[in-house]
């Protein structure tokens, strides 16, 4: 992991990970990310995969934002949102179909 050219965010490039230490290695940031903050990952391809199991472990917590999309490189920012972003304590933001 690296900064970014500002410093301000930290940076995932894994194009310099090996494939079976990527998502491990982003859903360790993810984890530890604050509420409020984000990171960025650089791939050379689209990494679909990766958002829909960030979006099937934590539904609503967490924004994607593609910064570039190819098509040599896909840049997304990925932010876990604050508390009360997420939705309202009467919003139900599961997948289990609303119960």
């Amino acid at each position: 992991m690296s900064e970014t050219a500002a410093g301000s965010k930290p940076l995932i490039d894994v194009r310099t990970i090996p494939p079976h230490q990527r998502h491990p290695m982003i859903f360790g940031m993810i984890d530890d990310l604050p509420a409020g903050e984000s990171f960025l990952i650089v791939s050379d391809h689209p990494p679909r995969p990766l958002h829909y199991q960030l979006e099937t472990r934590y539904p609503g917590l967490f924004s994607w934002d593609y910064l570039e999309e190819g098509p040599d490189v896909w840049r997304v920012e990925i932010g876990r949102l604050a508390p009360g972003r997420a939705g309202d304590a009467d919003e139900h933001v599961c997948t289990c179909g609303g119960h």
